[in-house]
This record gives structure tokens, C-alpha cells and sequence, in this order.
């Protein structure tokens, strides 16, 4: 087992030096997700107004679209020895096979098995669909025929149903293919503007580059005006810089080596602990680490986050933070134990806290069925347990 503590008593006195600052980055955070999460609740009821009112300009384009078949059919195929009435009528029972045809077609005798590649299911049951829909259209053309319209009987029903089968399948094909070249242009349109988005995205970073590398030039430069005799002050800012270095570069791959993730967390910790008051033990044990291994980054280290924003700040107590890394085959255990003043809220032992919340979240995300994270409290500590499986 390899252990380190950390002890600020050779540093406390080099650190009016450093000018630290009151720490003020844990309140920064949660007003900042506070707000993060009340503009998404905006945004929410924002996006739901908008998805309605997409959805009823597609009804309403659709309605506007059959309305005008309707009536190009009512105008074209018209026939003057025929009364009004009679065309209306016929066309009507036409639009209304047409349309469940149609639809019928498109939402799930293509996504079922034309995209799925299997042709001869989707050619049979177009074919049955259609099939169906003349039988029971030329149905009704016979009853409307001799009930209604009380004209002369029809003797041959093949002929009308082979009608009825060829102007229902012209149809639905030329609309069907109407609507697939239709959504093959707007895909196309899509992945241009995708496209343009991603070059612009990249050069966004390629710019934003600039920035971090003019940073690190400054923070170059402060080390170097720093009085060499006070290595407390150097040392800090070395560490800062590795933090910082950590955040922006490494960071930015989906996973990184475990050992990078743990040594980050060694920073952080040291960092710390500059703030923090004489009374506060902090001990951080790492065994059998391996190089090989990858976690996503930034993950680990809200667990010390969590520890050090809660740990006790008591005058007649001990306060301590221990924090231990295990590595057993691919099982990561990580264990976080701090002292409290107060016990913090819980429920279904589960934190409230919004670092936690967020950190089961992604657990839930990258590591699905690969995780599992224990919280403890009493009246005088708080503690973490989480354990991972890394392969």
C-alpha cells in the first residue's frame, strides 16, 4: 500500500506570499447549475410550445396537400354526362383509400422492411395492402352505385377492381416517391449544413487555442518573477498550472489513463489544502494503480470536490479527510470519508447535492451496469464508497 499524507505546518507560514484568495468556487458552481437548470426548465416549456407548433403546421400542410389532390382529381378526371355530385363522391372514396394507403406505406411497411433491406416482405405487403383496399373500394363503388346513385347495375366487378387496383397503386407510388425525394433533399440539406457547422466548430477551437497557450506564457512568466527562495509560492503556481494543463488539454478525449486521472486528483488535493486551517488531516492511499487502464475524465474528482466543500471546520476536534484508491483487476474502489459539522441531507441514501447528482448521472451514462456508488452519513462524518469497473 502506498500512502501520502499532506501537512501545510512547513508552509503556513509563506502563505500571506501567495495572496490565496477565499475559496468561492463551490458557491460560483451551484449558482451557476442553479441557473443551468432553471434555463433548461425554460428552455424545456420553450421546445414543447415549439414542437406543437411544428406538429400543427404538418397536420395542416398535409390537410392543405390532399385537399388539393381532391380537387385537381375533381377538375381532371370530371366527366359532364356525370353529375357533380357523383365525380365529388368518387373521388372521395378514391382519397380515402389513397391516403391510408399512403400512410399505412410510409410510417411502417417502409421503416419495417424496406430500410431494413428486406424487399420481398415490403413488395408483398404493398401489394396485399393495395390489393385490399381496391376489393373494398370496389365494394363500395357497387353499393354507392345501386343504392345511391341508382344507376345502371355494374356486371363485371374483375374490371372495376383492376381499375380501382391501378389508380390506387399509380397514386400512392407517385406520392410515396414525391415524399422520398422530397426528404432525400432535406437530408442532403442537413448534412451540408452539419458540415459547415463542424469546419466552423473547428476553427472555433483551433481558436480558442490561442487563448490557453497565451495563459500558460503568463503564467511562465509570474513564475519566473517569483523569488526563488520561496519555493512554497513556486511549487503552488506549478501546481495550478498542471491543473490547468490537465483541464484543457487532457481532458478533451473521452477517456484517459487512470494514472493521469489520480495524479490530477494528487494536485488537487495539495491545492487544497493551502486554504484549509492547521486542524485538517488529509490522507490520500492509492494501491495497485495500473497504466493501462482508462476512466472518463474529471470523473473521480468530484468525490474530493464533495469532501472538501462539506469537511468540518471545528477549533475543538479533529477534522480529517481520507481518501483511498484500490485497483483490483479492472475494479476500481474508491473510498471518500470527511468529518461534517452538521450530517447532510439524505433520502434513500442517496447526497441531494448537485455534484453528486451529476456524478451518478454520467455514471448512469458511460457506465451502465459498471457501477456502484454507497453514500454514508452520521451525525459527525460523511462518506462515498464507489466502485467501478473499468474494462
Amino acid at each position: 500500500m502506498k500512502q501520502r499524507s499532506f501537512h501545510r505546518n512547513a508552509i503556513k507560514n509563506n502563505l500571506h506570499q501567495l495572496k490565496v484568495l477565499p475559496d468561492k468556487t463551490g458557491l460560483y458552481q451551484e449558482t451557476a447549475l442553479l441557473s443551468v437548470i432553471n434555463f433548461r426548465s425554460v428552455m424545456s416549456s420553450i421546445t414543447s410550445h415549439k414542437i406543437l407548433k411544428v406538429k400543427a403546421r404538418t397536420v395542416l400542410f398535409h390537410f392543405l396537400f390532399w385537399s388539393c389532390i381532391y380537387i385537381l382529381w375533381v377538375i381532371v378526371f370530371r366527366s359532364y354526362s356525370v353529375s357533380l355530385t357523383k365525380t365529388l363522391t368518387i373521388e372521395f372514396c378514391y382519397l380515402i383509400f389513397i391516403t391510408f394507403d399512403y400512410y399505412v406505406i410510409s410510417l411502417f411497411i417502409i421503416p419495417q422492411f424496406l430500410v431494413k433491406r428486406k424487399y420481398a416482405f415490403f413488395i408483398l405487403a404493398s401489394i396485399l395492402l393495395i390489393s385490399v383496399s381496391a376489393w373494398l373500394r370496389s365494394l363500395v363503388a357497387l353499393q354507392m352505385n345501386r343504392y345511391f346513385f341508382q344507376g345502371p347495375p355494374i356486371n363485371d366487378f374483375t374490371i372495376l377492381f383492376i381499375n380501382s387496383v391501378l389508380n390506387i397503386s399509380i397514386w400512392v407510388l407517385l406520392v410515396t416517391l414525391g415524399k422520398m425525394i422530397i426528404d432525400r433533399i432535406n437530408s442532403q440539406h442537413e448534412l451540408e449544413l452539419l458540415e459547415k457547422e463542424k469546419t466552423k466548430n473547428e476553427l472555433d477551437y483551433l481558436k480558442a487555442q490561442v487563448n490557453p497557450h497565451a495563459l500558460f506564457n503568463s503564467l511562465n512568466t509570474i513564475y519566473g518573477h517569483i523569488d526563488k527562495s520561496n519555493q512554497v509560492a513556486r511549487n503552488t503556481l506549478l501546481q495550478f498550472s498542471e491543473l490547468l494543463r490537465y483541464q484543457l488539454y487532457d481532458c478533451s478525449a473521452e477517456k484517459v489513463s487512470l494514472e493521469k486521472e489520480i495524479d490530477y486528483i494528487k494536485n488537487y488535493v495539495a491545492f487544497q489544502q493551502l486554504r484549509k486551517n492547521e486542524n485538517l488531516n488529509i490522507s490520500l492511499e492509492i494501491e495497485n494503480t495500473r497504466h493501462d487502464l482508462v476512466v472518463a475524465p474529471l470523473l473521480l474528482v468530484v468525490l474530493i470536490e464533495n469532501a472538501f466543500k462539506f469537511v468540518s471546520a471545528s477549533s475543538e476536534k479533529e477534522n480529517s479527510i481520507v481518501i483511498k484508491f484500490v485497483v483490483t483487476g479492472t475494479v476500481l474502489q474508491v473510498s471518500v470519508f470527511n468529518t461534517v459539522e452538521h450530517a447532510p441531507a439524505m433520502k434513500n441514501g442517496t447526497s441531494k447535492g448537485i455534484g453528486l447528482a451529476n456524478l451518478t448521472r454520467r455514471l448512469t451514462l458511460l457506465y451502465p451496469g459498471k457501477f456502484e456508488m454507497v453514500n454514508k452519513s452520521g451525525s459527525d462524518f460523511y462518506e462515498t464508497k464507489l466502485i467501478l469497473n473499468l474494462s
